[in-house]
């Protein structure tokens, strides 16, 4: 697990890795229960970042991973994170990967989230839907008077909307998960059950 970290903090992306930790503070902290296809998705949104800013505020990873397997749509996510690599991973190995990738993610913006303290999060917009899902877009504004803009991408699953992705200032999350996870497999025999050990330790 320290290792992972350890890439996190590496190399010249700087500004990288704090758009990353905007959007794991923001994105996988879906709070509260469940939103019903008959909520509108900005709606659904600006409800939860209302208690995303709380669940910020208390800093518990407990309550990032609690909010993350609830609200993220984490099947997706993780398998696309693999690459090429998720088709050696065996599907007994899946629940330990999921559960790993929540936790890792969850430390991570504990950690980070509160270099970022939001003031207050509004939605300004939603696209009609199409094939890849429903974007939001959102105004956060730090508790500093900085702003910056979120795109959220939101999917149907099994009568709920799941958050797939989050670009902030340009970056998108899943980009440096799956960057993340890719070079740690192929630095380590490329064995994607090495990543599923270092994520749960």
């Amino acid at each position: 697990m320290t290792m992972v970290c350890q890439r996190l903090s590496q190399g010249g992306a700087g500004l990288a890795l704090k758009a990353a930790a905007l959007s794991l503070s923001f994105l996988v902290l879906m709070a509260g229960s469940g939103a019903a296809l008959a909520e509108t998705p900005a709606g659904f949104m600006q409800r939860v970042a209302n208690q995303l800013i709380a669940a910020q505020r208390s800093g518990s990873e407990n309550d990032y991973a609690t909010v993350l397997r609830s609200h993220a749509d984490v099947p997706t996510i993780a398998i696309n994170a693999l690459g090429s690599y998720a088709q050696s991973l065996a599907k007994s190995d899946r629940p330990a990967y999921y559960a790993g990738m929540i936790n890792f993610i969850a430390r991570y913006a504990a950690k980070e989230g509160p270099k970022y303290p939001v003031a207050k999060a509004i939605m300004v917009g939603q696209t009609q839907e199409t094939a890849s899902g429903i974007y939001v877009d959102s105004r956060v504004t730090l508790r500093s008077g900085e702003t910056y803009d979120v795109r959220w991408r939101l999917v149907r699953r099994g009568g709920v909307f799941k958050v797939r992705e989050a670009e902030v200032i340009g970056f998108e999350m899943t980009t440096f998960l799956n960057t993340l996870f890719q070079n740690y497999i192929s630095e380590n025999g490329g064995n994607p059950r090495t990543l599923v050990i270092a994520l749960n330790r």
